[in-house]
């Protein structure tokens, strides 16, 4: 292990569990080894699916609908 993830590690061991357990899911999606998939809350399993479809029909959003939504997060 390098020293750099060490240090990582070692920084990510004094955040809550709950940010563990998110910077774990990302270090191995990173890495490949995601694991076992996460459970859809059921109440948004209806926008996956459709969001899904969209993809498969490669029904993406511009990018000035991206810079939209961006710019909602500034207010």
């Amino acid at each position: 292990m390098t020293r750099l993830l060490e240090k990582a590690l070692q920084a990510v061991r004094q955040l809550p569990a709950d940010s563990q357990d998110e910077i774990a899911r990302a270090m191995l999606a990173l890495s490949g080894n995601a694991g076992e998939p996460e459970e859809i809350d059921p109440g948004n399993l209806a926008a996956v699916l459709e969001g899904l479809a969209q993809a498969n029909l490669r029904q993406f959003a511009s990018d000035a609908e991206v810079e939209a939504a961006f710019r909602r997060f500034e207010r």
